[in-house]
């Protein structure tokens, strides 16, 4: 498997960004040249530019976790201890974009991925919220449409990280406890399941990470944060290996003006490579450039 990792990986040293935080996450490449990321346990959004010292953006965020765009390049953010979804206005206003479904409280919003036609895909896993505070049934990855209509995609045992193909016809989902494996939503042209199915199984005697953060380069190859470090998938489910990083990361994201970089949020630091095949653009990165 190093072999086929020496074909994806232009530097195998991970450069390390920064660190002194608790549990970083959500990460996030902004076309203007920086970064977003989180620290989870403080609360705090942060944005970093390669070569300078990082900035805090907000506190107090409730447990912020994934990020990501809408087309109009603003900030989606999952609240988990707020249990919303919310979006960052042009003028700095938190908008709510979803905190119950069908009148009950969200569990815990982990991460976010936004499809090109402006739709919004999250996950809600539910273990961590106390049983007598949990108003929804089950975990689950929900949509929000352009006009705001919401639905249940599907249900999950603990749905983590997600991400979509290159052609946006399947969603990934990283299911986190329990049994280790990244499913696979077949959707329609509407952003509806049709199917679903096991993509990768990523039970391991490691004992130091969980399937968590996902992304997915032009080509379709899966990159998943799990036990040891970020293990990689072509786009039929075969393992090509895992990426080592000083620390386990929890997330990742393609990054730089190429898109080539992968920046880990890893604990208490963030990390970079350069890989030789770039990420999938974002959605607003298309938009913007038009």
């Amino acid at each position: 498997m190093a072999d086929e990792l020496s074909t994806i990986l232009e530097t195998t040293q991970a450069e390390r960004l920064a660190t002194g935080f608790v549990f970083t996450e959500g990460p996030l490449w902004h076309p203007d040249g920086f970064y977003y990321f989180v620290d989870v346990r403080s609360s705090v959004l942060y944005r970093l530019t390669p070569g300078r010292a990082h900035e805090v953006v907000r506190e107090k965020t409730g447990g912020g976790n994934g990020t990501t765009f809408d087309l109009q390049g603003r900030l989606v953010l999952c609240e988990g201890e707020n249990r919303r979804v919310t979006r960052t206005a042009g003028d700095g206003r938190i908008e709510v974009l979803m905190d119950r479904f069908e009148g009950k409280r969200l569990n815990r919003p982990n991460d976010v991925v936004c499809r090109s036609d402006g739709s919004i895909y999250f996950t809600d896993p539910g273990l961590r919220v106390p049983l007598g505070e949990r108003e929804l049934p089950y975990a689950g990855v929900y949509r929000v449409a352009p006009d705001g209509t919401q639905s249940l995609v599907a249900d999950f045992e603990y749905p983590n990280g997600l991400a979509f193909s290159p052609d946006e016809r399947r969603l990934y989902v990283a299911n986190t406890r329990w049994a280790q494996y990244i499913h696979v939503l077949e959707l329609d042209a509407a952003g509806k399941m049709m199917r679903r199915r096991i993509f990768a199984d990523m039970s391991s005697d490691e004992t130091d990470g969980v399937p968590d953060g996902m992304k997915v380069d032009v080509e379709g190859r899966v990159y998943c944060t799990g036990p040891g470090g970020t293990w990689v998938f072509a786009p039929d489910g075969s393992p090509l290996g895992i990426i080592r990083t000083p620390e386990v990361p929890a997330n990742l994201a393609f990054g730089g003006p190429d898109l080539k970089t992968l920046f880990f949020t890893a604990r208490t630091s963030v990390y970079t490579m350069r890989v030789k095949v770039p990420g999938q653009p974002h959605p607003y990165y298309k938009t913007r450039a038009r």
